[in-house]
Parts: C-alpha cells; sequence; structure tokens
C-alpha cells in the first residue's frame, strides 16, 4: 500500500519562504516615531513576517544586520526622492528651496525610513551610526555634482565644493532630528530659516572663491 510522504507543517499562519525584502518590510512595520531599530527583537521581525525564527538565518545574520540594511534602503530612498526634487526647479522655487521643501514634506508624511535616519544616526548603535555616516556621505557626493554643475551652469564657482555639500547635508539633517519631535507647526519657520542658512553657506562658499580667484 501506498503510504504518501509527511510535508513538514510550517507552522500555523506561518510562510513556507520570504523573500528579503519581505524581511526588511516586516522591520519597518515595527518602527514608528519613537521606536529604534535597536529595539527590535529577531523573534518579533520573525513574528510579523510570519516565518519560523530559524528562516530569519536565511537571509540575515542577526538583527543587527537587518538594520543595517533598513539604513541603506532609507538612504537610498531618500536619495531618490531628493534627488528628484533637486530637478524639479521653477522660476518661483530655487533648488535650496525644493529640496529643502521636499525633505519635510517627507518628514512630515510619516516616512519611518527618513525617521530611521534620523534617529539612528544620533541615538543608535556605533554600527548603526556608521551606516548612516556612509549614507550621508552618499548624499554629499550627489549634492557635490549638482553644485558644481549649477555654480557652472550659473558662472559662479564655489570654494571647496565638497566641503559645502557635506556642511548642506549636516545641517538638513541635524535640523531635521529636531524637527521630527516638534509639531509640523513649527515646519515654515523651520523651511525659512533652514533655506536661508543655505543660502549663507552657498553665498560665502562664492565670495571665497572670488577672493581665491
Amino acid at each position: 500500500m501506498h503510504i504518501p510522504l509527511a510535508i513538514p507543517d510550517s507552522g500555523p499562519g506561518r510562510k513556507p519562504s520570504i523573500a528579503r525584502e519581505d524581511l526588511i518590510a516586516a522591520a519597518l512595520s515595527l518602527l514608528g516615531p519613537h521606536r529604534s531599530v535597536s529595539t527590535l527583537s529577531l523573534r518579533e521581525v520573525a513574528r510579523a513576517a510570519q516565518i519560523a525564527p530559524n528562516s530569519f538565518y536565511r537571509h540575515f545574520r542577526d538583527i543587527d544586520e537587518l538594520a543595517v540594511a533598513l539604513i541603506e534602503q532609507a538612504g537610498t530612498s531618500l536619495r531618490t526622492i531628493i534627488g528628484q526634487a533637486r530637478h524639479r526647479v521653477t522660476p518661483e522655487r530655487s533648488v535650496v528651496r525644493s529640496s529643502v521643501e521636499t525633505f519635510f514634506e517627507q518628514l512630515r508624511a510619516d516616512d519611518k525610513l527618513l525617521h530611521l535616519l534620523l534617529r539612528e544616526g544620533t541615538a543608535g548603535s556605533d554600527a548603526f551610526k556608521r551606516a548612516v555616516d556612509r549614507q550621508l556621505n552618499f548624499f554629499e557626493e550627489e549634492l557635490r555634482v549638482d553644485l558644481i554643475r549649477l555654480a557652472e551652469a550659473a558662472g559662479a564657482p564655489l570654494h571647496e565644493p565638497a566641503l559645502v555639500s557635506r556642511a548642506i547635508t549636516r545641517l538638513v539633517f541635524a535640523t531635521g532630528a529636531i524637527a521630527m519631535d516638534h509639531p509640523s507647526t513649527r515646519d515654515p519657520q523651520l523651511i525659512d530659516e533652514l533655506s536661508t542658512m543655505i543660502r549663507m553657506i552657498i553665498t560665502g562658499a562664492r565670495a571665497m572663491a572670488n577672493e581665491a580667484a
């Protein structure tokens, strides 16, 4: 008599297989404005992804590796959004104003990826801070290229474009980390102040370039 082979049960409500992106999405769903990625547990993420805890290790070595992947995805996502904003400039909206407004729109759109970057860059573990810093370096390089392009188009060179882009990037993220814990009613003031400070940095860099010429 033929006896059918038993198929191992993956557990009630559990998925037999899952992709790396599904685990990242599950971890992201657990985060909130006041929930750091460092507080996530492997079992908690596995439960949210509807898999057995052991299945987690098929994609990540540990929860810290998953957290770094989340930070990398956050950086990639935000760079795409800000990059698109810089290329949607109109005579009424400068590249500075457009980029700052887009940044704040993401901040208030309950963008967990942006919240993750801002919070882990200041309060995360050393490994997470290094991961955030790598993402900020990517922002700085893309902004440096854009600043040089815009400076050449305007015929107004900048002194040390790399330092200019670093100053702007760090200023924006520091302001965002502060704004995240304040009501959105303060946003117009912060946007005005931040846009003015960025223009001051650029104006100073132009003046220094002229002095060196």
